[in-house]
């Protein structure tokens, strides 16, 4: 009886590797998810990065393209285009509008996401914009000073002029990147009334060098 037992304990611990065999359950299994999904993470982190970095480049390139077309646009609309012979000035307008249909064939679109209330107050503050630049025709300079009241709304430091308090409530609903976009939108129409101000002092002080010139010929 006694050998039969010793015989029986040698079996058991004749198991590869000696002792009772390990038990593959729930833990490691536990364990190897925990691995995978730390990797996938990981990834996921990486690639965020990556994507964030795509959207800053394609955002770039959208600003690009809007300064390209402002600065095309003040090419063809500057004094010194009107300072040169017919002949010369269409050839450079041909040039002009060559490059502008070239720079519009380069289509840069980001996307925001928002969410029902951004998206209200982006059409607010789109709409108020809008409203302002009709009529810009009819009276230059109270729309000049109504849209450096809006600028001044988007300043995170405080403006030198007035606040219009009303947009800035509605910009401040907007997402981040639509801020952005606002403040470069406010900043391009303010730079081209500059310059057509500037243009028009320039065509005043022409004609009334002219006159002048003229009325010392008459005497």
């Amino acid at each position: 009886m006694a050998q039969a037992k010793s015989g029986g304990s040698k079996s058991l611990a004749s198991e590869p590797g000696g002792g009772v065999p390990p038990r593959r359950g729930r833990f490691f299994r536990s364990t190897s998810m925990a691995d995978r999904s730390s990797r996938l993470l990981e990834s996921l982190d990486q690639l965020e990065l990556r994507v964030e970095a795509l959207r800053d480049a394609a955002s770039s390139m959208e600003q690009e393209k809007e300064s390209l077309l402002e600065m095309i646009h003040n090419v063809q609309n500057s004094q010194d285009m009107r300072s040169i012979s017919e002949g010369e000035r269409e050839e450079l307008s041909l040039t002009a509008k060559r490059l502008m249909g070239r720079t519009l064939t380069v289509e840069v679109s980001v996307e925001t996401i928002r969410n029902p209330q951004q998206q209200e107050s982006l059409f607010h503050a789109t709409q108020m914009i809008d409203d302002i630049v009709g009529k810009l025709v009819d009276d230059l300079e109270d729309s000049k000073n109504r849209l450096m009241s809006l600028y001044g709304a988007c300043l995170s430091e405080v403006p030198p002029g007035p606040v219009n308090q009303r947009f800035q409530s509605v910009v401040i609903g907007c997402a981040i990147e639509d801020q952005k976009k606002i403040k470069r939108r406010l900043e391009t129409l303010l730079r081209n009334i500059e310059n057509s101000e500037k243009s028009i002092m320039l065509l005043e002080h022409q004609k009334a060098t002219a006159k002048q010139f003229c009325n010392n010929g008459e005497e």
